[in-house]
């Protein structure tokens, strides 16, 4: 059938999708006509919603923000009906009865969720705790309470930490004690809300495998909202559901969606491996089996001719602005901090500093604005030493901007947040407005100055965030997860938007991220921590090329680069760099434009 990319709302759109097979009594989830709207809204958020899952099956929703995903499995779990309240017309069905007469504990036996945020879904104190929540409530007997929680915990490979409190256990490890909680109901479907969100490359591979291995062991039917696609697909799937603006528009095989235009159209970036073979002049087809490497059948001719030149290789800056100098700091009761950290940034340089959770990113991020004080070494801006330096001090020239931006902004009106550091610093009332409209200006929000900050999108109130440290007019920035929680096309914008600040503005910008995409398009250095120390600062090709690092600072070694090993190109990270500045060319000579147009005449509605 056809693909329809109109962008009317209201009208129906064709969707491609392979019928489902089996008896009626194998189907665990049925959606009919289903269409849901939330109270607080004016429109539908899905549409016409036809979709049966089969028992035993992991399927992966798929979808830029706001186009439902999410709505989906809140309606499955009974959030959307129960908690939220809205309007629902057409039928959902689970395990044959009726959704919207079932209440959240009624679901709750049925199908488990594990959050984005694993920290909202925690209750116990201990690890174990946590685990045996659900069972404690049943009035299980501690005999069984207790056998039941190290068999769940063993599962997921955690039986070594239930009795850890929450704040003591990584992002992974959050992750896997919410999966063994979910398991100790025994429930048939698990539905997974973003489980890469907020993972490192390493344990956000861990969390796909972890997925796949109790899918295999213990049969269970699966759902995976994810809009990091070529993750996601690390373990295969059974069936790809691809919505967008509240309505299915493809449910198919892997193969079969990866073959076509539209993820393209829909605004979800394809595996870099695809895109690759893409731009070297290859036909992509079902028949190739490109859901993965491992399968994928290629001609790697083509390959061998597009990459014969080279990108920027991504040398040094010959002149520092800020330098860590053997920079160490322990935390309280001896808990590991930095050990002996060494490196800078240079003038107007983007440059990335990665590594796993706890490696000591936001420590030294801390300790650079002078949150923290470092328990030997220095830190240097433009060669002085900010030793001396107040936190006040050092942000005339050096902003932090938090990932959440929720967690930075504290005054209800846009203007007023972005003149909150200039008034606190005494300045005028007519050079206040005048420098805090030009910041707003820069960052695309000059048309909402007189808005409410809750009217913003989330990525437009972290565009706000960097207003309010740009009207104090700083040479260096500081961005935690710039990427997080943002599609491909919201960061492609946001990040362009980025590069231009750092481009035109000569803002220097250090990005603290887990993003190995962004590591590779946006920043020709990349620092890399590993428990409290630099093991390495290079190109960023170079570092996803390097094992040793790859596996020591729990990196993910790019699809590229394994591409080019499939090809047995000579240089694979000189494949990389041509990648990268194809995909740099593309950007800002074609659609991509609009996001550097948007930071200069405030259109964009992020």
């Amino acid at each position: 059938m056809g693909f329809s990319s109109g962008r009317e709302t209201q009208a129906p759109r064709p969707v491609r999708t392979v019928p489902a097979a089996g008896r009626s009594e194998d189907i665990v989830l049925e959606f009919k006509n289903f269409s849901f709207q939330y109270a607080s809204q004016t429109e539908p958020t899905l549409y016409d919603i036809n979709l049966s899952v089969k028992r035993g099956e992991k399927i992966l929703i798929l979808g830029p923000s706001g186009s439902g995903k999410s709505t989906l499995i809140h309606c499955v779990n009974g959030l959307a009906l129960n908690a939220y309240g809205g309007r629902v017309s057409g039928e959902f069905t689970l395990f044959g009865r009726g959704g919207a007469s079932l209440n959240i504990f009624e679901i709750s036996r049925l199908a488990g969720t594990v959050l984005q945020d694993t920290d909202s879904q925690f209750v116990g104190l201990s690890a174990a705790e946590d685990i045996a929540f659900a069972a404690e409530n049943d009035c299980v007997s501690p005999a069984e309470l207790h056998r039941r929680v190290r068999e769940a915990a063993a599962l997921v490979g955690m039986e070594s930490h239930l009795s850890k409190p929450p704040q003591d256990l990584s992002g992974g490890q959050k992750q896997r004690i919410s999966i063994a909680g979910v398991l100790m109901d025994e429930v048939e479907i698990l539905l997974f809300d973003e489980p890469l969100a907020n993972l490192d490359p390493s344990a956000g591979k861990d969390a796909i495998e972890l997925i796949d291995m109790i899918h295999r062991e213990k049969g269970k039917t699966i759902l995976i909202v994810e809009h990091r696609l070529e993750d996601a697909i690390h373990r295969p799937v059974d069936r790809i559901v691809l919505f967008d603006k509240g309505r299915i528009i493809a449910d198919l095989p892997p193969a079969e969606l990866l073959a076509s235009s539209l993820l393209r159209n829909a605004g979800i970036r394809e595996p870099l491996y695809l895109s690759a073979l893409r731009y070297a002049g290859s036909d992509i087809k079902a028949s190739c089996k490109p859901q993965s490497l491992e399968t994928l059948i290629f001609d790697p001719a083509p390959l061998r001719d597009w990459s014969g030149a080279a990108g920027d290789p991504g040398r040094e800056t010959a002149k520092p602005l800020l330098e860590i100098r053997d920079l160490s700091f322990s935390y309280p009761k001896g808990a590991a901090g930095l050990h002996n950290v060494s490196f800078f940034v240079g003038a107007g340089e983007r440059m990335s500093l990665v590594g796993e959770n706890g490696a000591g990113k936001s420590t030294l991020a801390k300790i650079i604005c002078g949150f923290l004080t470092p328990s030997s070494g220095s830190v240097f801006f433009d060669g002085k030493d900010l030793a001396g330096s107040s936190i006040m001090e050092r942000a005339e020239s050096i902003g932090y901007v938090m990932q959440n931006p929720n967690q930075m902004i504290s005054c209800p009106m846009i203007f007023d947040e972005a003149a909150l550091g200039l008034r606190t610093r005494g300045v005028g009332g007519a050079e206040v407005q005048e420098r805090v409209y030009e910041a707003l200006r820069i960052c695309g929000l000059y048309p909402f100055r007189n808005w409410p900050v809750n009217a913003l999108s989330y990525g437009q109130k972290k565009r706000l965030t960097i207003a309010s440290i740009l009207v104090l007019n700083p040479r260096f920035i500081i961005m935690d997860e710039p990427s997080a929680g943002q599609d491909y096309r919201h960061y492609v914008e946001f990040m362009e938007f980025l590069k231009n600040l750092n481009g035109e503005a000569g803002l220097s910008m250090l990005l603290i991220t887990h993003d190995m995409h962004l590591m590779l398009e946006y920043t020709r250095r990349t620092a890399v921590l590993s428990e409290g120390r630099c093991i390495t600062v290079g190109g960023s090709a170079d570092i996803l090329s390097d094992d040793f690092v790859i596996e020591k600072a729990h990196l993910k070694r790019t699809s590229l680069y394994d591409l080019a090993l499939a090809a047995k190109l000579p240089d694979p990270r000189l494949f990389i760099r041509q990648f990268i500045a194809h995909e740099e060319k593309n950007r800002t000579g074609s659609g991509d434009r609009r996001a550097v147009q948007y930071s200069r005449t405030g259109s964009a509605a992020l």
